[in-house]
Order: C-alpha cells, then sequence, then structure tokens
C-alpha cells in the first residue's frame, strides 16, 4: 500500500474577512495549493471538502463548490465531510484512504466557513449543534458553556486553575504575533488574561472571554499525492502516524468526563502505531477551542498527569522555547477557529514548521510534530504525528 503525504498547501488570513461566502473563501487557496504541490488541476482525481455550517449559510451541497472556483475541477468526484470541530482533519484523513485504498494518486483538501456574517447569538445556537442537544442544549452559554462546566468540575475535583488558564491564553496570544496568518496578533499579557474585566468579561462558569477561541473566517488546502507520485514533486510530508478515536457524544454517557479518554486513547494509539514517544515530538498544535481543553490535553497526551497539567505551565515546558512548544502558531485561541478549516489549517501549519518555513513562529530543527483536532467536548479526537520526507 502506498502511503499517502501532504505535497503542497495554501491557508488565508483568519479573522473577519471580506470573503463573502465559502466559495469566496475556497477561491481563495485552491489555485495556490495546486501551484505550491506543482501539480495541474486535471491530476487531482478526488476532492474532499470540510464545512461545518449548521446554518452559518443556507447554501449546502458545499463539496460542489470547488468544482467553482476551477472549472478543470468540475468533473472531478467531490465530497463534503462534517464532524464538529474535526470536520477539517475527517476531510483529510478520507482523502488519505482514496489514496490509500488505490483509487487514486493526487487529492485535493479543503477547509472553509465563513462565520462572522451572523449575530453572536445565531452563532451561538450553531455551534450547539457540536453538542448533544437532547441534553445539553440547555446549558448556559451554548458551547462555551459546556466547557464552562467541564472547568468547574476541574477547579472543584483538582483545585481553582484560572492562572494557568490565564497563562495558557496569554501564550496562544504571544505566539500569534509572529504568525502573519493569525486573527489576532496581539500579546495581551498574563495580567489581562488573569482578570476579569468590562474588556475581559467571564463568559460561562470561570471561562473568561480570553479563555475561548475566536468567531473567524478562513480557508485552507492540502495537496496530498501517493508515495511514488510525491518522489516527482518538490516536497513530501509524511504521517509517522494517524488515529481516529471517538466517546460517548453525551457527557452524562462518560465514566468521567475531566479523563478525555477519546483524546487519550487516540495519542496512545498513535504513539504506538509510529513508534514514538512525546519525548520524540519537536511540537504540538492542540485543540484549544477553549483553554480548559488544551489544560486537560496536557494530561492526554501524558504530558503531566491527570489533575497535574498546572505543572507544564508553570514550569514553560509547554513555551515557545520549552520542552515540548504547544501550539506555536497562536492555536485556536489566536489564530482563530473557522471550522470547517481548522484540522486542515493544523496540518499546514504542522507542515510548514517541518519544512522550516514557518517564519517568526518556527521551531528551531522541528523533525517530528503532533496534531491533535477534536470534535464536540472530545467526541471525534483526531491525532497525526507528521515528518519530513522530502
Amino acid at each position: 500500500m502506498s502511503k499517502a503525504q501532504i505535497v503542497g498547501w495554501a491557508h488565508s488570513q483568519f479573522g473577519k474577512t471580506e470573503f463573502p461566502d465559502t466559495e469566496a473563501l475556497m477561491a481563495s487557496v485552491v489555485p495556490s495549493a495546486l501551484k505550491h504541490a506543482g501539480v495541474a488541476a486535471e491530476q487531482v482525481e478526488g476532492i474532499f471538502v470540510g464545512v461545518f455550517n449548521g446554518g452559518f449559510s443556507n447554501q449546502e451541497f458545499q463539496g460542489a463548490l470547488v468544482g467553482m472556483v476551477d472549472g478543470d475541477l468540475s468533473a472531478v468526484p467531490s465530497v463534503r465531510l462534517e464532524n464538529a470541530c474535526s470536520t477539517g482533519s475527517a476531510a483529510l484523513f478520507t482523502a488519505m484512504d482514496f489514496i490509500e485504498s488505490g483509487r487514486g494518486r493526487v487529492a485535493l483538501v479543503v477547509g472553509a466557513e465563513k462565520m462572522t456574517g451572523l449575530p453572536t447569538e445565531r452563532v451561538t445556537n450553531i455551534l450547539l449543534g457540536g453538542c448533544y442537544r437532547k441534553k445539553e442544549a440547555n446549558i448556559e452559554g451554548g458551547f462555551a458553556g459546556v466547557f464552562g462546566r467541564i472547568a468547574e468540575n476541574y477547579f472543584q475535583r483538582y483545585g481553582d486553575r484560572s492562572e494557568e488558564l490565564a497563562m495558557i491564553a496569554a501564550k496562544n496570544h504571544a505566539n500569534a504575533v509572529e504568525n502573519p496568518l493569525a486573527h489576532m496578533r496581539k500579546d495581551f499579557g498574563f495580567e489581562f488574561c488573569n482578570e476579569i474585566s468590562e474588556k475581559n468579561p467571564r463568559v460561562a462558569g470561570p471561562l473568561r472571554r480570553t479563555d475561548c477561541s475566536l468567531v473567524s473566517d478562513g480557508a485552507a488546502a492540502l495537496v496530498l499525492a501517493d508515495e511514488q507520485t510525491a518522489a516527482t514533486l518538490q516536497r513530501a510530508i509524511g504521517f509517522r502516524a494517524r488515529t481516529h478515536v471517538n466517546d460517548f457524544f453525551a457527557l452524562s454517557r462518560r465514566r468521567d468526563v475531566l479523563a478525555f479518554e477519546g483524546p487519550r486513547k487516540a495519542w496512545a494509539a498513535a504513539f504506538e502505531q509510529g513508534g514514538v514517544s512525546l519525548d520524540d515530538l519537536s511540537f504540538v498544535e492542540t485543540h484549544d477551542c477553549f483553554t480548559i481543553a488544551e489544560l486537560i490535553e496536557y494530561e492526554a497526551m501524558g504530558l503531566a498527569k491527570q489533575g497535574e497539567g498546572y505543572r507544564v505551565v508553570r514550569d514553560g515546558t509547554v513555551a515557545r522555547g520549552g520542552k515540548l512548544p504547544v501550539n506555536p502558531s497562536g492555536g485556536l485561541k489566536a489564530k482563530g477557529h473557522p471550522i470547517g478549516a481548522t484540522g486542515v489549517s493544523m496540518h499546514v501549519t504542522a507542515a510548514m514548521q517541518l519544512m522550516g518555513e514557518a517564519g517568526g513562529i518556527q521551531v528551531p530543527d522541528a523533525k517530528l510534530a503532533g496534531v491533535f483536532n477534536m470534535g464536540g467536548a472530545a467526541v471525534a479526537n483526531y491525532v497525526s504525528i507528521l515528518e519530513r520526507v522530502k
């Protein structure tokens, strides 16, 4: 079986953009990704589109929009994937399955979302679709309220970690300053992130505005090829491992909602599959939809014992110059979180690091990257371990 490899990419600016819809966002990255890969549109044999939507747009059937961008792609089989906040990774993994099954040699993956065109109340309701509405629809604060409850439970069991959450927020905002693609390129500092104020109000439970990721527009694209085709192209990023593990949709069905068992199992399986350990990774891009998620993810990946994630924040382990930098891009917290684009963006960012092309956010001598993208409250959990092979 020939493995799928990343051979090119493109990434739009994230933030409140002038692009009117996902079609325009896709058009901003598809031609650039093909050019970066050195692949002609007529070589693409499958198109895999990640768009969450859920009401952000009344345009469905968005897998067909890529064919509107380039007429040479109009006859290429195209499908749309949706898996909440891990929609982009779902599209990527499906494209890899397409290549590794032998059905095609070149695939295009596009993730996009237009989120900023609606009022906050409408956005909040749409995002609640990533929760189990039968049980969780009435949680105050919507999706933020779900993670607010997780934070409350965590604090009750392990102690108030508001300061460490503020440190995570401050870290990721500081990292994003040097990321030209990021939505929020401003270093707020620990004091601002730690204090409740008019500009940083409490949102849900103990979570403040700076503990929550941004509502963003954006798009990202990846070109994949099998090993034989990749060998003829300029660059290739391989997957040492890739895993996908689900957990119960309803939080009430979980054995322990703070254990993040899905992420824990996904990371463990990836390490076993790749024959590596956490110590081998150069950096991690992880899913910090809320700072409490990043904190618990430290524990799920094995960087700290359960309840002790705060230690790696305080000792600098996860800082840009630390033993294992986490979210050197700024993460979802500051880079932005256009739902359908996020998983694709995380892999683009990792690929740039491995090629030594990440500019001001470059991790020195990056050899092995870990990417964790999750859908919902740790429901769909994707881990990739990437390395440069060409």
